[in-house]
C-alpha cells in the first residue's frame, strides 16, 4: 500500500476559526498575515508549532493561529516557552509579546531567556505604548510624549530592545516594520532556522493610542532615507538615490554620500551578521534619526550552544551513568523488608 503524501501547507491551514479582535488598521494584522505565509515555507508539521502569548494586544496572537497555543500571564511568556521547548525539543516555539509585556513586568524573564539562548523565537511588537489597557506609557515610549497615565509628558529614558538583547549576549537580533510584510516573512524564516533565541523587534503601529509612532521611519515619503536595509555580506548603502553609505570613521559610524569627497562604494562598510564580536552590531542597533537611518533586517546572527541542548546533554549523560535505570531498581536497592500478614 502506497503511503499517502500530505498536500503542502498553505496560509489557510494556519487560519483559526476565531474572530480577529484587533482595532481596524492595527499593525498586528500585517504581522499575523506575514506569519501565516511564512510557516508553509518551513518543513515542520502543523502540529509541531506552538505560539505563546503573555498579556496585551499582541498576546491574542495564539488565538488567531490554527496551531497549538497558550495565552499565559503578564510578562511570564518566556517561562512557559522555555518549559514547552524543554519538554518537547522538536517543537517550533514562538513567543508573541509587546513592549510593555516583555520589558516592564516581564523584563527579568525576557533578558534571561535571551541569556540562556533557549531555542525559541521572540516577536516583540513595539508600538511604544500600552494599547490593551488604554494608552499608558511603556518602557519604550519616547521621552516627552504625553499619555493617558502621564499627561504632563514622560521624563523617563526609554529602553532599547536591541541594546537589551545584545547586552544579554543575544545570538540573533533583527528589526523590521509592520509595513514590510515581505521582509517580515524572510526574517521569520531566518529566525526559525537559527539555533538559539531569535529576537525580532517589530516596529508596530497602534492606530488608537500612539498612531504614527514610527512614521518618521516607515512613512512612504521618508523610508528610503530613514531605513538602512542590512543583508549579510552586502554594503551598507541606502537612500532614494542609493548613494548614501555607512563608514567607520575612527571609533564612530558616519553617513557619507558616495561620489563626494573622494568617497567610493569600496569605502562603505560590509555587513557581517555572523561575527561574534558585537561591537559593530551594537552600533548598528542604536543608530537613530536624524543623524543616522534606522537599521532593519538581521543585525546579529551567531552560533552558540543553546540552553535546551545543554539540558538535554545533561539528561542523556545522567541516563547513561545512572546507578538505577527504573523505579523498581531504586525501590529494591539497599536494605528491603517484606511485610507479611
Amino acid at each position: 500500500m502506497e503511503e499517502t503524501v500530505a498536500p503542502p501547507l498553505t496560509h489557510k491551514d494556519f487560519t483559526s476559526d476565531q474572530d480577529v479582535r484587533w482595532c481596524p488598521g492595527c499593525g498586528d494584522y500585517a504581522i499575523l498575515s506575514a506569519m501565516k505565509k511564512a510557516l508553509p515555507q518551513l518543513e515542520h508539521k502543523k502540529e509541531d508549532y506552538v505560539f505563546v502569548g503573555g498579556i496585551g494586544c499582541a498576546a491574542r496572537f495564539p488565538y488567531y493561529m490554527n496551531t497549538y497555543g497558550f495565552h499565559t500571564i503578564h510578562g511570564r511568556a518566556p517561562a512557559f516557552a522555555t518549559g514547552i521547548k524543554l519538554a518537547n525539543p522538536k517543537l517550533s516555539v514562538w513567543e508573541i509579546t509587546g513592549d510593555g509585556d516583555a520589558l516592564a513586568i516581564g523584563g527579568n524573564h525576557f533578558i534571561h531567556a535571551i541569556r540562556r539562548n533557549i531555542d525559541i523565537n521572540i516577536l516583540l511588537f513595539n508600538n511604544e505604548i500600552y494599547g490593551l489597557t488604554k494608552g499608558q506609557f511603556s518602557p519604550t515610549s519616547k521621552k516627552g510624549i504625553k499619555t493617558q497615565s502621564n499627561p504632563h509628558g514622560i521624563t523617563d529614558k526609554p529602553f532599547h530592545p536591541g541594546k537589551l538583547t545584545l547586552g544579554a549576549n543575544g545570538t540573533f537580533f533583527a528589526r523590521v516594520s509592520d509595513t514590510n510584510p515581505k521582509m517580515m516573512q524572510s526574517i521569520f524564516l531566518l529566525a526559525e532556522q537559527h539555533r538559539g533565541t531569535s529576537m525580532i523587534e517589530i516596529l508596530q503601529n497602534c492606530v488608537i493610542f500612539n498612531d504614527n509612532c514610527h512614521s518618521d521611519v516607515t512613512g512612504k515619503d521618508v523610508k528610503q532615507d530613514a531605513q538602512l536595509h542590512l543583508e549579510h555580506g552586502k554594503p551598507m548603502i541606502f537612500g532614494k538615490e542609493n548613494n548614501k553609505g555607512i563608514i567607520l570613521n575612527g571609533l564612530k559610524l558616519e553617513v557619507v554620500t558616495i561620489g563626494e569627497n573622494g568617497t567610493t562604494e569600496n569605502d562603505v562598510l560590509i555587513h557581517d551578521a555572523y561575527t561574534e564580536d558585537s561591537t559593530l552590531h551594537n552600533m548598528l542597533t542604536t543608530m537613530s534619526l536624524p543623524e543616522f537611518p534606522v537599521a532593519v533586517g538581521v543585525i546579529r546572527q551567531v552560533k552558540d550552544m543553546t540552553y535546551d541542548d545543554g539540558v538535554i546533554a545533561q539528561l542523556e549523560y545522567e541516563k547513561e551513568n545512572a546507578k538505577f535505570h527504573s523505579v523498581d531498581e531504586l525501590l529494591t536497592s539497599g536494605d528491603t523488608w517484606e511485610v507479611k500478614e
